[in-house]
């Protein structure tokens, strides 16, 4: 009896230890096999949707390999309802838009993800091509495309990137609309410093964000922070050329989701138009902003370095005369330091209807080289502590 039950147990063991190698096995499906062309010149759009197709239909763990080369992309969308629980690309290699930047003008999406849940980005390069349609743009033509976003994810949850670059985005680089549990790590978005609308990392009506140690350079905001983001941590972030750090804009709509709970710490911001922002629109709106943390940021020759503005017009063209409903509160500055590329180094300029409250500036230093910077208050209600320079208008 005591062999059988030490038979037993060697085949119970052994079980155990099949069942545990088996469950944590990686399925692996390579676009080359799917038909996908290296070369950046053959289509390789219907690769990348059958491999896709094949790892979400798997029951386990799977990964989708893009090798090293470039991969010619069309607009598609990786749908969600998938059976397997994880699903990695391992991006060695380059996805390039078509040349024709109205292919994906009028898609509005390069790259789209939708109802998804435990997928990962790691590595690789995504080159939307956009610059032609900057041009057209900046000529003022009317006949341009509004363009598309490069990567977009709607509706998901526990997403993960992790040392992608983006370049030459149409529009937006990189968009989360309606996601949870979303970490954004070491990632380099490049664009033109004069750009139109290319912002880094575009997050709205999704929680639990977190975005660490990247660096963006772009044409329009680095990180811009839309309705119904709640949880949001950005950390070690450079920033430059570009627009800055900016919740909003806000107030669009009258029935609009507040912005709840964001920390910006240790970004670094060089000679961008905007450091720290918050901006509404001038019209009714029951929005908000709330219990907002910006800590340790070091400004370069930035013209606005913190800065609330609740009367957002962008080139003053078809701007509403009203005053902005959008509520804001609870907001700290600390250890704000660096130099301003304007004399006004700190401007709140907040709504007569509800004016700021609860803000707060603690141990900020501020210079302006070429002359002695100020600071300028209207309707901003809080407390300055510690040394505060330019000497605080609260």
């Amino acid at each position: 009896m005591a062999n059988l039950s030490s038979l037993l147990y060697i085949v119970f063991f052994v079980l155990c230890v099949i069942t545990h190698y088996s469950s944590n096995a990686v399925t692996v499906y390579n676009v080359i096999s799917f038909g996908a062309k290296a070369n950046g010149i053959g289509d390789s759009t219907p690769a990348f949707i059958n491999a896709w197709a094949a790892a979400c239909a798997s029951t386990g763990s799977t990964a989708i390999k893009v090798p090293k080369g470039r991969y010619l992309l069309g607009s598609l969308a990786f749908k969600g309802d998938c059976k397997s629980f994880d699903i990695t690309f391992q991006i060695e290699g380059t996805l390039v838009a078509p040349a024709d930047y109205g292919v994906l003008g009028k898609a509005k999406i390069w790259l789209s993800f939708e109802g998804v849940s435990h997928v990962t980005i790691v590595g690789g390069a995504l080159d939307a091509r956009g610059q032609s349609l900057w041009a057209c743009k900046l000529a003022a033509s009317n006949n341009c495309p509004t363009g598309a976003t490069t990567l977009s994810f709607a509706d998901s949850n526990n997403i993960r990137i992790n040392g992608l670059l983006s370049r030459n985005s149409q529009m937006f680089h990189i968009v989360f609309s309606g996601c949870q549990n979303v970490h954004v790590e070491k990632v380099k978005i490049i664009a033109a410093g004069d750009s139109p609308n290319t912002d880094g990392i575009h997050v709205q009506l999704s929680s639990n964000v977190a975005i660490t140690k990247s660096r963006i350079r772009t044409g329009d905001d680095c990180i811009s922070i839309g309705p119904g983001t709640k949880d949001l941590w950005i950390e070690r972030v450079e920033c430059g050329p570009g627009h800055g750090i900016s919740i909003g804009s806000l107030g669009k709509d009258t029935e609009e989701l507040g912005v709840q709970n964001v920390t910006v710490k240790k970004a670094v911001f060089t000679g961008t138009q905007n450091g720290l922002r918050i901006k509404s629109w001038a019209r009714p709106s029951n929005g908000f902003v709330q219990r907002v943390r910006f800590l340790g940021a070091v400004m370069n020759n930035v013209q606005n370095p913190i800065l609330i503005d609740q009367n957002y017009c962008p080139h003053n063209n078809n701007c509403p005369t009203q005053v902005s409903g959008i509520k804001i509160s609870d907001v700290i500055y600390r250890g704000i330091r660096g130099t301003s590329a304007t004399q006004t180094a700190i401007k709140f300029d907040c709504s007569s209807k509800k004016p700021c409250t609860g803000i707060r500036l603690e141990n900020v230093n501020l210079t302006c080289p070429d002359q002695v910077a100020q600071s300028s208050c209207t309707n901003a209600i809080g407390r300055t502590l510690g040394s505060i320079q330019p000497n605080g208008c609260l």
